[in-house]
């Protein structure tokens, strides 16, 4: 006999931990298996590590151009030993406050790998011995990891993931990033600040693929002001490592011309796998499509009683989806009415400076889908506070349908994740341009840009001329 619980949950990053607060917030009987420290890659290797290198190289970046400076700015520099340990402290910071919660919740966390069985044991083989959990409710958040190429695999040294990336004990000189997703370009200009040659590589013809094609050539060309070398269109072929780096070689599909780029290391950013390989005790049993979990609106598998969420089902890889996910199928395994996923406000930021932050349709998608869309674009240019900030290469767009509804929003500028909420009710709710207007934002900041976009979209806006 195993032991019993309501809820076993496998996996402990964002959308675990969130699942088991609140499991124990309802009173179930919960246990937590990870193999890995609580908080998963996004708090561990992923999304907290790379905003507090972000914040500290921004520092530098933002000290190394102000004008009105006096004195040897030139000789100011991170001390990068003090700034892993910075890192590190931050991570250890959140992950004791989240076990701390898990443990006041009387939430059991176990630390080892946990295998599935189609009756919703859970086996987990720990030193002490085999333990078997027979739950009533199991939900999986195994999450992903980086993908590799066919012919270059990461080996933790030359060629590096986002892990290896934050971690590295001495900057190189350069750095060939293959992927130019929100990964590749936030860890691009994290090196590129610190005065490593950085050169993006990436096969789709423009950086953020599926984002708002206006908005993202804009912040490429400010990633290229920047110094960061951006390429588009670049089919890599081969890779050969030696003793100074690696080389690159391919087609650029734009040219059809032959390209080989060296560097001391590459990152691998192009793309994520699901971490499914080790879940089953035997032969799968879950349906499946290349590895993510197949589920349903309520994110119940074809196995009743056990769920999936986050990164191992698929879709857009964020820790908000995570989150948001673990909330519904924590609810519909306690047995509260039904709950259904809604990824249709959905938002998505880019770390970089400028920021960019997008919820909702893209100018593209609207047209594919047939809606006749209109849309509204206020340059920052013409944003006072983007002026006293110094901070005038972006723009915030905003996209509404035939009946003026708001059905997508992207911004370039500087703070745009916190920005993006109010656009994100906007296309939750179905705001019209009249409702997003009406607003009253506070002056002088960045979000008034909001209300402007919103009447440039009916040719009457405020601060800039209408066509």
């Amino acid at each position: 006999m195993g032991e019993k619980r309501d809820i076993v949950i496998v996996g402990g990053g964002p959308g675990g931990y969130l699942a088991a607060m609140r499991a124990a917030q309802l009173k179930k009987s919960v246990t937590l298996i990870d193999r890995d420290r609580i908080g998963g890659t996004c708090i561990n290797y992923g999304c907290i590590p790379t905003k507090y290198l972000l914040h500290q190289t921004k520092i530098l970046k933002e000290v190394a151009g102000t004008k009105t400076l006096e004195g040897p700015v030139g000789d100011v520099r991170l001390n990068w030993k003090k700034v892993q340990e910075g890192r590190q402290g931050v991570v250890d910071r959140l992950v004791n406050g989240i076990v701390f919660l898990l443990e006041k919740g009387k939430v059991e966390i176990v630390k080892a790998a946990a295998r599935l069985r189609a009756d919703r044991a859970v086996v987990v083989r720990t030193p002490e011995g085999e333990r078997i959990y027979e739950a009533e409710k199991v939900i999986v958040a195994t999450g992903s990891r980086a993908a590799g190429l066919p012919f270059l695999k990461a080996d933790g040294r030359t060629i590096i993931t986002s892990t290896e990336a934050l971690e590295l004990a001495e900057v190189p000189k350069s750095l060939l990033v293959i992927g130019a997703g929100a990964v590749g370009l936030e860890m691009g200009s994290i090196y590129r600040r610190l005065g490593t040659d950085v050169t993006v590589l990436e096969i789709l013809p423009q950086i953020l693929p599926g984002s708002d094609r206006e908005s993202v050539t804009r912040l490429e060309r400010v990633f290229k002001k920047q110094g960061l070398k951006v390429f588009t269109e670049m089919r890599i072929d081969d890779a050969a490592v030696n003793e100074d780096g690696v080389t690159l070689k391919g087609l650029c599909i734009k040219t059809d011309m032959r390209f080989e780029y060296h560097g001391e290391k590459v990152l691998l950013s192009a793309g994520r796998r699901p971490n499914t390989e080790d879940l089953f005790d035997g032969a799968p049993f879950l349906d499946m499509d290349r590895g993510f979990i197949k589920v349903g609106p309520s994110l119940e598998t074809n196995v009743p009683g056990i769920y999936a969420i986050g990164d191992v089902i698929g879709g857009k890889l964020l820790a908000h989806k995570a989150y948001s996910d673990a909330l519904v199928a924590v609810d519909n395994a306690a047995g509260l009415p039904r709950r259904t996923v809604d990824y249709k406000a959905l938002p998505m930021a880019v770390f970089t400076e400028p920021e960019f932050a997008s919820v909702g349709l893209t100018q593209e998608e609207a047209l594919a889908k047939g809606i006749k869309a209109i849309s509204g674009v206020f340059p920052l240019q013409a944003s006072g506070r983007a002026l006293t900030m110094d901070a005038t290469d972006g723009m915030i767009k905003v996209l509404a349908d035939e009946s003026d509804r708001v059905i997508g929003a992207h911004i370039v500028a500087p703070g745009a994740s916190e920005m993006i909420p109010v656009l994100t009710m906007a296309v939750s709710k179905g705001l019209t341009l009249e409702e997003l207007d009406s607003i009253i934002y506070i002056h002088p900041t960045l979000s008034e840009a909001i209300g402007e976009a919103a009447l440039k979209a009916k040719n009457r806006a405020l601060h800039i001329l209408n066509a």
